[in-house]
């Protein structure tokens, strides 16, 4: 027997999200053919929300209109109601998205659209209070009685302009990117740059690894020290703002202003994915023991929070957590008073104090503080009159103490489903937290992570699931699965040198040239050819927060086509970045990734195959270093790919340096190898 008034059809769902609105008064459903038939039969206009489990102002207009029966009394009278969970269907959500930022400039969840029966939308809009809401509903409901010709003429226009703003002109005689025009987009670029407290001169600040990313590549490779001081600021005030949990690790997704102090508290999976691998090349180009630090601290996060007893990690943690007064209140599980403080703490409270700025410049609103560095160690080591290594060990038997303290709360909401694109994410960034750091605990994660994918998310055709929860894989896979979980194959093969790992990505590649492939650009869909879609096959090709599958897949072509020659990887590559050039040039901030790209192939680019008993310890000598322009095989004996072939001698351990397929003189020193691996010459 329920204890819930209301059960709807979305209790059949596996989604935490989804799960969340299954007891509403609204007869939500879930997205899928047999509810489309409905809505056409029936001529009722569809009513979608789209949201995730971690979305705070999900959970208001939840409460405030979703809940109501006044309210769910005027959806589910006109409407066909349909609950998304955005992170489950990201193909829907992008159309949606794309639509209200067309009908309104701009875009957020929740999002909610009101759309005809076939699917395409009319009107769009965020969070909208109750008694907006229901105003509104009635208006729209109206108007597609009175007027279904004029409703039908606006969604038809705006189903033209979904297509449109995705479209992709060909271009097969653009020529690559210079590198003086690339100079001049990063020159162009740095006048939004906060060189003091790192980002973009403005609030919200989003981490944007995949900016940072190139950046660290593009200054490092062009010797431009203000832009590798800019990216160092960045990552020390990100390493040291609130949005850093200095308690338990991890980041949350953005700080809401200037300084990195006040995030908003949600902590996602992929943005900690993707900063691992960020914070790992930036210790190995740097060698600062901050970023060390920070990747330790992060994939304790990971471990402790979002790891699943299989090796799948789980998607995210809430921004909002219970109180004692049984309301959820955002970042209640994080902060602390000074009260709090001083009682947990001791003694040690007046160090800890500095350290962590319990002052005005640490301090958020009723009271309670949101901890934020902003001294380096030997600074706040010599005012206190300790050494480096003793303040070191006050702050983490501090951390320990409010850990412990912690724990008493309650926690932040766990969406426990297991999506395969930000597990790909997690995987390459364990893979490079092991290259760099050397830390084997790593590699353990990595191949537990890598095991349960290929055990629980491959399809016997060779293509990938999306998702896993509760047992159950549904959902077909997107493009950015696949490219996720190549890309971390890829880093897996590259610390293991496992021909597996690199046969699995060669076999994902020719699954999405077979199955995701645009005949006209070159590109990939974001969709398979073998799925229902919407107004359009999108293909997703901006860098964001997290880098767009196209561009991703465009980075594992460059890699697979170093690695099989005789395939024609590197021509596919070719067409898709020609065409990608018009894009490039005029929005080059929304293509950092596209960018670190190009830069691969306008510098030298090396292959690198290390042949015999000795090849691991070779290997690790050169990986550990911050070599963005390599990839690399290795082997004992004689090799199973072009670059390991022919390569061994008896008794020693040679290191080939190889440019498109030809080869230098063998060496025995990794000291030398690197010589050469680090000169930046061009052709």
């Amino acid at each position: 027997m329920s204890d819930h008034k209301y059960t709807n059809a979305l209790i059949s769902e596996t989604s935490p999200y989804l799960l969340q609105h299954a007891h509403n008064p609204v007869n939500w459903e879930a997205w899928n053919s047999e509810v489309l038939k409905k809505a056409k039969d029936d001529n009722k206009l569809l009513l979608i929300s789209i949201g995730y489990a971690s979305c705070h102002w999900c959970h208001v207009m939840e409460e405030e209109c979703f809940e109501n029966e006044m309210v769910a009394d005027v959806m589910n009278k006109n409407f066909v109601t349909i609950k998304i969970d955005r992170e489950e269907r990201p193909d829907i959500d992008q159309i949606y998205m794309d639509a209200l930022q067309l009908m309104t400039g701009s875009g957020g969840w929740p999002l909610n659209i009101v759309a005809l029966p076939d699917g395409r939308p009319f009107w769009g809009a965020t969070y909208v209070k109750k008694q907006d809401w229901i105003q509104v509903l009635e208006q729209l409901s109206n108007l597609f009685q009175t007027e279904p010709k004029k409703v039908l003429g606006y969604a038809e226009n705006l189903s033209q302009g979904i297509r449109e703003i995705n479209k992709i002109d060909t271009a097969e005689n653009s020529n690559l990117l210079s590198l003086d025009r690339l100079q001049k987009i990063v020159k162009d670029w740095s006048a939004y740059f906060d060189t003091f407290l790192g980002g973009f001169k403005r609030a919200p600040k989003f981490m944007m690894p995949v900016n940072l990313n190139f950046l660290l590549h593009y200054g490092t490779k062009e010797k431009d020290n203000a832009v590798l001081d800019y990216v160092n600021t960045t990552l020390t005030r990100m390493a040291w703002g609130g949005i850093f949990d200095h308690v338990g690790g991890g980041f949350s997704r953005y700080a809401v202003d200037t300084k990195w102090h006040v995030p908003h508290f949600e902590k996602m999976l992929y943005d900690n994915g993707l900063l691992i691998s960020l914070y790992a090349k930036a210790y190995a180009q740097s060698k600062n023991p901050l970023y060390a630090k920070t990747v330790r601290r992060t994939v304790e996060f990971l471990e402790e929070e979002l790891l699943d007893k299989q090796g799948g990690f789980y998607s995210s943690l809430d921004a909002d957590s219970l109180v004692d007064t049984g309301n959820l209140e955002e970042g209640a599980y994080y902060v602390w008073t000074a009260e709090e403080l001083k009682n947990v703490l001791g003694e040690h409270y007046p160090i800890f104090k500095d350290y962590y700025n319990i002052n005005s410049y640490g301090f958020w609103e009723h009271d309670t503080y949101v901890l934020i560095r902003d001294a380096s160690d030997p600074i706040i080591a010599e005012k206190h009159q300790l050494t480096e290594s003793e303040l070191s060990r006050h702050m983490a038997s501090c951390r320990q103490l409010l850990k412990a303290e912690r724990e008493k709360r309650i926690k932040p909401r766990l969406d426990d489903k297991i999506l395969t694109s930000w597990n790909g994410l997690a995987l390459k960034g364990l893979t490079d937290a092991h290259r760099y750091l050397g830390d084997d605990h790593f590699l353990e994660l990595a191949l537990k992570n890598a095991k349960f994918i290929t055990s629980n998310l491959m399809r016997p055709n060779g293509g990938l699931f999306h998702s896993f929860k509760d047992g159950k894989s549904s959902i077909n896979a997107f493009l950015e699965d696949y490219a996720a979980v190549m890309d971390g194959f890829l880093g897996l093969y590259e610390v293991t040198f496992d021909k597996i790992w690199l046969e699995n990505a060669r076999k994902l590649l020719d699954h999405v040239l077979e199955n995701f492939t645009d005949n006209s650009t070159g590109l990939f869909f974001f969709t398979s050819k073998n799925d229902a879609v919407v107004i359009r096959r999108t293909l997703e090709v901006s860098d964001n927060v997290v880098p767009s599958s196209n561009s991703i897949m465009a980075l594992n072509l460059l890699k697979l086509s170093k690695f099989y020659p005789d395939q024609n990887y590197g021509n596919r590559l070719e067409k898709m970045v020609q065409n990608m050039q018009k894009n490039i040039t005029e929005q080059p901030q929304s293509h950092a990734n596209w960018l670190h790209l190009t830069l691969l192939l306008q510098k030298q680019f090396y292959e690198v195959a290390i042949v015999g008993k000795e090849f691991r310890n070779k290997a690790f000598e050169v990986l550990k270093e911050y070599l963005p322009n390599t990839v690399m095989a290795a082997t004992e004996k004689e090799g199973y790919i072009t670059l390991l072939k022919n390569r061994h001698v008896p008794d020693k351990t040679k290191i080939y340096i190889c440019e498109k397929g030809v080869c230098k003189l063998p060496l025995t020193q990794t000291k030398e190898a690197l010589t050469q691996l680090q000169d930046n010459k061009d052709d």
